[in-house]
């Protein structure tokens, strides 16, 4: 091969010369859009009809490049900057990105702040905040009865609220059904939900949806601290994630 084919290739089959590449890496993107963040690499080959070695190659140079993402739990794919910054349009809008608005909101509290997604009925968080700890990931997303943004998914997604037994964690887990129910019908009502040591004694969670353009709840942002200071009696503090879950709108 000349020296100028060599160039023009690299290692994933990106060329000019193989549209098929080009091809199939555009029909992966369309699955992550599709399915949303925490998209498993073989559900994304699966949608794209691409062989899953192939794949899982084109997916790492896709992150490279920054047009993916890992998720925090690194179960999956979201889209990357370089997908955001080719949608918007030219010279319109601030160019802001979920990440750096969520940054923005971490610079105004002294509170731990994360955004989740729900898409496909899994409570997956895709921007989490460095320097707070929160309580384990799958652990949110296996009892999502007992915290806040697990009940903001419940409550908007009704097709996938549990009716086994629900898991206690702490003495003051919602266990009940019936008592479930009618906290997710409070939480349509009052546009928030709130956890305070039901999923780890001491914790106290605020959370609010989070809505596409068309206000389709698909996502949620969440403020965690100590159960003594997140309180939704606090107008300041719950309008304070109320509006930072409304500059997300459309983000997710």
């Amino acid at each position: 091969m000349s020296p100028s084919r060599d160039a023009a290739k690299d290692e994933t089959g990106f060329t000019g010369r193989q549209p098929g590449a080009v091809r199939k890496a555009l029909g992966m993107l369309e699955a992550v859009a599709q399915l949303g963040p925490g998209t498993s690499a073989k559900e994304i080959a699966t949608l794209a009809g691409v062989p899953p070695a192939t794949a899982y190659r084109m997916l790492n140079q896709l992150v490279a490049d920054g047009y993916l993402v890992r998720v925090p739990d690194l179960s999956g794919f979201a889209l990357g900057r370089r997908i955001t910054e080719l949608v918007q349009p030219a010279g319109g809008g601030t160019g802001t990105e979920l990440h750096d608005v969520a940054e923005e909101l971490r610079s105004q509290t002294r509170f731990g702040i994360h955004v989740a997604s729900f898409a496909r009925g899994r409570l997956r968080l895709v921007d989490q905040d460095p320097e707070h700890e929160i309580v384990g990931v799958d652990l949110l997303a296996q009892a999502p009865h007992a915290n806040a943004l697990g009940k903001v998914m419940l409550a908007h997604h009704p097709q996938h609220r549990p009716e086994c037994e629900l898991r206690r964690l702490t003495e003051h887990t919602i266990v009940d059904h019936g008592r479930l129910e009618e906290e997710l019908r409070s939480v349509v009502r009052s546009g928030y939900a709130y956890e305070r040591q039901e999923t780890r004694l001491g914790r106290a969670a605020l959370a609010v949806p989070i809505r596409d353009s068309s206000a389709f709840v698909v996502g949620g942002l969440y403020l965690q601290g100590s159960d003594e200071r997140v309180r939704p009696e606090d107008p300041g503090l719950l309008r304070f994630v109320v509006e930072g879950a409304t500059r997300l709108t459309g983000r997710l």
